[in-house]
């Protein structure tokens, strides 16, 4: 193996993955971390048949003893990335890999650590993140910062063989939803991970509740979905269906559906400086005449005879039900942002989209809907998420069809 950047580590994204979805995760991922480990640790006893041994020194081993285990390491990570988001400052991290499961290849591990330990910074963490995988967390260093990181390791580790790659947080998160791009999978894991003993944000029965909903709301309402489809095929030219790309999930892209409403070929500019002056005002106190304090632009002129209806309504939105069989999308959840809406977040707004599928309705709909300033948006999404439950979903179900006949603050 040799020295690389396009690392793809599949064991921290799979460990990372099961852990957001196990109740048990601290022992799975404790468990997994120990297990390599103590492999490690015995391997500089067992010499290899036939192969010339290389010893590594008492000080690389005792190194390789302070490593953070994995569980440890989730916690620092979920920490400093809540300082980060605090301070503005960057947040970067280096994943090293270097060999496989051989003796030879862990006592090479025991003398990378050394060398990491020899000239990281005071502040900076070292984990043990996988069989084959280490990682550096530094704080306050940007991507320009961590490459200077790497290059002076490479330099020190001398015929070393190992692949490294680097990620900062949240500058690569930002750019890959202002590309409208998914996150590459050695660095979604990173982006998106939380302290090793916090819950799955999504309870069991979630994915259950999601399809059995959609199913029923599709046949109950499969006349009036018919029935808009003609007449906005009737009133203008162009696609019944509007398709747009969303962020999901994980900071992931996905196709979004909604009943067309607008013009073909509307300028979005409009909506573009809405949203940005909207986050931008933070927590300005919203008005009921200030367009700038909701979430719908007042009289926009983009929009239909048709299409102005089916907005007021929100029947614009049931096509939707499509991209939450499709498991884009839950029932309730956070609202899903365009991809240049969510480029211009602060790196708190962030976490509203980072742990749970994004929903058609939500407690913002219907405790906010369009009434609240936008950082109270976010914050009532977080509370959400901090609080998913069954019996949540259904309260919020349940104030969601009269939030949507009364027509509050739909426009």
């Amino acid at each position: 193996m040799s020295k690389n950047n396009t690392l793809a580590p599949a064991n921290l994204a799979g460990l990372a993955a099961s852990g957001s979805r196990s109740p048990d995760v601290a022992q799975r991922l404790a468990g997994a971390s120990t297990k390599a480990r103590r492999v490690l640790r015995l391997s500089s006893a067992r010499p290899d048949s036939g192969a010339p041994r290389t010893v590594a020194s008492p000080t690389a081993r005792t190194r390789f003893e302070q490593t953070l285990p994995l569980e440890a390491f989730l916690n620092d990570l979920h920490r400093e990335k809540r300082r980060a988001e605090r301070s503005q400052a960057p947040l970067s991290m280096v994943l090293y890999r270097i060999g496989g499961a051989s003796t030879e290849s862990a006592r090479q591990a025991e003398q990378l650590v050394e060398v990491l330990y020899r000239e990281k910074r005071v502040t900076d963490f070292i984990g043990h993140v996988g069989d084959d995988m280490v990682a550096v967390l530094c704080p306050e260093t940007s991507g320009t910062g961590v490459k200077g990181f790497m290059q002076k390791i490479e330099s020190k580790a001398g015929s070393l063989p190992f692949a490294a790659v680097a990620a900062t947080y949240p500058d690569d998160l930002f750019d890959s939803i202002a590309n409208g791009t998914p996150t590459p999978k050695d660095v979604q894991p990173f982006m998106t991970a939380e302290a090793a003993d916090q819950r799955d944000r999504a309870y069991p029965l979630k994915r259950v509740l999601d399809i059995a909903g959609a199913l029923a709301a599709l046949c109950l309402l499969a006349p009036l979905m018919a029935v808009v489809a003609i007449a906005v095929a009737a009133s203008s030219r162009g696609p019944v269906i509007f398709k747009q790309t969303r962020v999901g999930k994980g900071g992931f892209p996905f196709t979004f559906y909604k009943f067309r409403s607008m013009r073909v070929h509307a300028d979005d500019r409009i909506h573009r400086d809405f949203v940005a002056n909207l986050i931008k005002s933070g927590d300005a106190p919203a008005t009921a005449d200030d367009s700038a304090a909701t979430f719908k632009i007042k009289a926009d002129p983009r929009f239909t005879p048709v299409g102005r209806i089916i907005r007021k309504t929100s029947i614009d939105e049931l096509p939707q039900l499509f991209n939450v069989l499709k498991g884009d999308m839950s029932l309730v959840g956070p609202r899903p942002p365009i991809p240049y809406e969510a480029a211009t977040y602060q790196a708190w707004h962030l976490r509203r989209v980072l742990s749970v599928k994004p929903g058609m309705t939500g407690i913002w709909q219907v405790e906010g809907r369009s009434r609240v300033p936008f950082n109270e948006m976010i914050r009532m999404d977080l509370r959400y998420i901090r609080n998913c439950s069954l019996g949540l979903d259904l309260r919020i179900l349940a104030k969601t069809v009269p939030a949507v006949l009364s027509c509050d603050g739909a426009d």
